[in-house]
Parts: structure tokens; sequence; C-alpha cells
């Protein structure tokens, strides 16, 4: 049995991981999607994930920064911003046509374009999709909003709590009886956003292996949290309650977070009767005391199951409940997390600059991700100016 208790922890600290997860070299690019070239302005937190997945897979990816972030870099330190691994940076500004004209000439030769902007801005820089998408017919023009690129709120300014409540998606979360609460930025600029327009970016490049032709992604944050909401924007519309009512939303006694008597917190996700009958079973509990599916019974039963799991730490319950088959979990900190012997044995996390990161995902059998090094801003300017930024 697997067991895993703070301030006990059962593996080293991460150091180096597999040689083809932690590729160094900014020649070799392993992964699916190696080949494809990418350009991406750098924007807020989607666009850059993004980027961020698209170079742990293989892409060559250069982000677009402005030449005042660029004066701001403390070369001193090493980087560790996760979403900047893998890539190359070069400093243009925008504002003068000099540097426009030098970004066309990039893109002219460029698979992929993530435009992070609101619509209109890269128009009115000369680099919109008519621009340039007619320079360079094969080009993905990918476009990341919150609202997407028409419709009445287009224009808006918002934040990833706007474009999931205006989705439908926040409605869903949070406790009976208390206000929607957003999982900070996961959903909307992350999930919705920026996993969202690579998986859209992924597939016009394989369809572009068929008819040799680039096109316009249209990627809103409104519409991707949707999409990753799908399976209860249905169920909302029979025998999905109000949010904190339902099985999976807190409502139940079997799946939820409980503290434990040292102030951590423990994950049940029993569903299943043979787990949930397992859970009872360790715990000592009878399964005519705490009928699964009376639905009517289930606050009652949360309290009595929240003063059972108060009564001993976390590190007790790792050890009764870890590994068995009753659906559990200790809630875990990332540094926890780094630490657990299943994500160490897995390499889920690695260590880049001395700073942790998550690997990869997918894990693909034949052409492996890597999480590469992130680089100051700016240090591929040089080589851009000098055209020899694909060499």
């Amino acid at each position: 049995m697997i067991s895993f208790c703070s301030g006990r922890l059962l593996a080293p600290a991460l150091t180096d991981h597999d040689v083809a997860m932690t590729a160094t070299s900014t020649t070799a690019r392993p992964g699916p999607l190696s080949g494809l070239r990418v350009i991406e302005l750098t924007g807020q937190g989607p666009g850059p994930y993004c980027g961020m997945i698209l170079a742990d897979y293989g892409c060559d990816v250069v982000t677009v920064d402005r030449p005042g972030e660029v004066a701001r870099v403390d070369t001193s330190k090493v980087p560790t911003n996760p979403m900047l691994r893998g890539k190359r940076s070069i400093a243009l500004d925008l504002k003068q046509a000099a540097d426009v004209e030098l970004l066309l000439s990039l893109l002219d030769e460029a698979d992929v374009f993530i435009d992070p902007f609101r619509p209109g801005v890269c128009e009115r820089l000369g680099v919109g999709p008519d621009v340039v998408c007619a320079r360079n017919p094969r080009l993905i023009y990918g476009r990341m909003t919150g609202f997407g690129q028409d419709g009445p709120l287009a224009m808006v300014a918002g934040h990833d709590i706007d474009y999931i409540a205006l989705s439908g998606a926040l409605s869903l979360l949070g406790r009976a009886g208390e206000k929607p609460t957003p999982p900070i930025n996961l959903l909307g600029d992350f999930a919705g956003g920026g996993l969202m327009l690579a998986l859209g970016i992924a597939a016009a490049a394989f369809e572009r292996s068929v008819s040799g032709l680039g096109q316009v992604i249209d990627a809103a944050m409104v519409d991707g949290a949707a999409v990753v909401a799908a399976p209860f924007m249905a169920a909302s519309g029979g025998g999905w309650g109000p949010r904190g009512t339902n099985h999976i939303d807190t409502g139940s006694h079997f799946y939820d977070t409980y503290a434990c008597s040292d102030g951590e917190y423990i994950a049940i996700g029993a569903i299943e009767p043979q787990f949930y009958a397992e859970l009872l079973a360790r715990l000592g509990l009878s399964s005519d005391e705490y009928p699964q599916w009376d639905r009517a019974l289930w606050p009652a039963l949360k309290e009595q199951m929240t003063a059972v799991f108060a009564a001993k730490s976390r590190a007790e319950w790792c050890e009764l409940l870890e590994g068995t088959e009753s659906c559990f979990s200790p809630v875990l900190s990332p540094a926890e997390a780094a630490q657990h012997p299943h994500n160490v044995a897995r390499g889920t996390f690695v260590e880049i600059n001395d700073s942790l990161m998550p690997a990869p995902a997918p894990r693909f059998s034949r052409t492996p991700a890597a999480a590469r090094p992130p680089v100051h801003l700016g240090t591929s300017t040089d080589a851009a100016r000098q055209g020899t930024l694909w060499d």
C-alpha cells in the first residue's frame, strides 16, 4: 500500500528526469508536432499557455515581446516561468513600421500565428489575417479572446470569471446555498482558452496536411468553457439539481473533501457501490446507517462523515485508506504532490532551472513531448534581425 504524509516524504526531491522529458537542446525538438514553426504575440495567460503546450509537443515557438518588457529582465537570474519553457523570444516594437515588416517576413515562413488580443488589434498593427494569410496561405492563424471575434460583447473587456459566468459554467460551481465559486482561472483561461486553442491548432495542422491550406481559428473562452462543461450543461436541463446538491458537486457525503485533525484535508470519491462499500468497511461504518443514495439523508450523513474524518490526521487516513479501492486521496499542495511516490514514479513533475514544473501531458509512445528550459526574453532578437531565426 502506498502511503504519504506531510513531514515524512517517502521519495527524494526531484532533480533530473528522463532524458526524453527534459531535453535541453534548442535544436533537437522531439514531439508529435515537431517541425511546426509558431509565432506567438505575448499576451496574458491563455495565449502563452497555448504556446507552452505547443512547445512541449515539439513546435519551434518564438514569442514576440515588447522591448520595454525585455529591458526589465534580470538576466542574472535563471528564467523559471513555465509558460516560457521551450520557447525563443524576440523583442519587436509593433508601432514601428520596420518591426512590423520584420514580423510579416517571419510569418511568411511560419506555420502558426497566435494572436492574444481583442478583435481588431492585429488589424490595426498591420498583421491581421487578411494581410498575413494572403502572404502565407498555409498559415494557421489562432485568435485567442474572451468573448470571440463577433457578437455584442466581442469588444468588451473581461477576465476568466466573466467568461465562465457568461458560459453557464460558473453557475454550476460551489456549495449548496452559497454563491458560485470560481476555480481561480483554470476553467476559462487555461482549459477553455489556451488548451482549446492548442487543440484547434493541432486539428488545423492535420487538416492542412490534406488541403494544403491554413485557416483562422476563433477561440473564445466563453465557447471553450461551455464545451468543457458540456456534460453538465445537458444535465442541468433535467435530473441535475442546484449547485452543491448533486452527487459529484459536494452534495453527497461520498464525494467531497474533509478536514483532518491536523488541519490537512483528504478527498473521497466513492461513487460506485463496491467502492462505497469498501470505504464504509474500512471506516467501520454500517451501510444500514449510511445508505448511499438516500438524498434526503445526505446532509446528515455528511455531518457524521465530517466528524469521522476529523478524528484522525491526514497521515493516519493515508495509512488506512491510500492505495485501497475506497477512492481516497490526500489533498496535497503542489510541493507535496511532486514528492508523492506515484507522481515520482511517473515523472509527473520535473525540475528545470531549480523550479518545479508539471511534466508535459499526455504521454506519447513514439514521439515523446519534452519540457525544455525557458529562456530570457529577447535572446533571439539578433537572429530575427539577421534573418537567421529559422536556420
